[in-house]
């Protein structure tokens, strides 16, 4: 049970179906005895077409102060250009994982009944500040025949070992443990060689751990066609980015999968999200699914310390096996409380 702590949860509900998931997340961890004190905050694409806001350091500052982050989600509706690219993605998303060293991407993933990797427990451990979202590179001569676009990767010793041990850690922990190192060093020759040899010294440290290698475009054939060879994959940002939306799609889809941006020295709030979109088309409608919003609060849970709860909420979910779409939001939130 809660030790009757309060924790204090800023919540950006977001865009789109993102404040119906968080207030269904929110609902389920109270249901567990868990204490938590919310501040709403006013992020993402409406803020920003109101009244031209995204972030500021004060913002960010105070967000900092939090002992964890609920988001719902951001972004416009598909078909809206009145917003630039890039805007929310680096000005709010980026920001927070730079400006808080939320430098672990944690994205565990059980297919559901039914899913391409049915029965499959498996998770994605993704460097989440460096890579080719360090923002590296420029334009020159913009607009003309002749213009130049570079974007460069940044990968520092210190930056991949700390994922590369965080997710022997994970994979350590598990029943049958393996690392899978997702890169392209074949042709990536500089960041993979880095890659390869710090998994090699970090992996001298754990014996028990069996080690694997997959090129990225043979992790995306291995992930639909064997998802069980996996226990934890850890890769660099941008693979991690491509391998977990396609392991939310062959374990049942995004709308079950979940997502930790952590920071594991804690020297700033870590910040839990659902990996699907606003889905603005089915905003009011009752319809969105709030497993993934549940589960991203499991982890926060977990990060927290608020072990038993998390594990009853997960066993609830995990339990859970009616039909989301005539269920809708309510009716699946009302069936999670009931198995609690």
């Amino acid at each position: 049970m809660s030790n009757q702590r309060t924790y204090r949860v800023a919540v950006l509900g977001g865009d789109g179906i993102g404040p119906e998931v968080t207030e269904a997340a929110l609902e389920v961890v109270r249901a567990a005895g868990v204490s938590v004190a919310t501040t709403p905050f006013d992020l993402g694409a409406a803020r920003y077409l109101r009244d031209g806001f995204v972030m500021d350091d004060a913002t960010l500052e105070q967000l900092r102060g939090f002992d964890a982050i609920l988001l719902g989600a951001v972004g416009p509706a598909i078909g809206d250009t009145r917003i630039p690219g890039g805007v929310l993605e680096r000005g709010l998303l980026l920001r927070m994982r730079f400006g808080l060293d939320l430098y672990i991407n944690y994205r565990p993933f059980r297919g559901v009944p039914g899913s391409l990797a049915e029965g499959c427990e498996f998770a994605i451990v993704r460097e989440n500040t460096e890579g080719p979202y360090a923002g590296e590179g420029g334009v020159l001569r913009y607009g003309t025949p002749h213009e130049v676009a570079t974007q460069g990767s940044v990968n520092t010793r210190f930056g991949v070992e700390r994922c590369v041990r965080y997710a022997f850690e994970r994979a350590a922990a598990l029943a049958k443990p393996k690392l899978t190192l997702v890169h392209k060093t074949n042709v990536l020759t500089f960041a993979g060689d880095l890659w390869s040899r710090v998994v090699g010294e970090v992996g001298s440290e754990f014996a028990g751990v069996e080690v694997d290698y997959n090129h990225v475009d043979a992790a995306c054939i291995y992930l639909v066609e064997s998802p069980k060879r996996y226990g934890v994959i850890v890769t660099d940002n941008l693979f991690g980015d491509i391998l977990s939306d396609l392991a939310g799609a062959v374990t049942g889809g995004i709308g079950y999968a979940a997502s930790a941006n952590l920071n594991p020295a804690r020297t700033g709030a870590s910040l839990f999200e659902p990996v699907h979109g606003a889905a603005h088309d089915i905003v009011g409608t009752g319809r969105a699914n709030p497993l993934a919003a549940v589960s991203s609060a499991v982890l926060m849970l977990e990060h927290l310390g608020e072990t038993d709860a998390a594990a009853r909420i997960a066993r609830a979910v995990a339990d859970f096996d009616g039909d989301v779409t005539a269920l809708g939001t309510a009716g699946v939130t009302r069936e999670l409380l009931e198995r609690l």
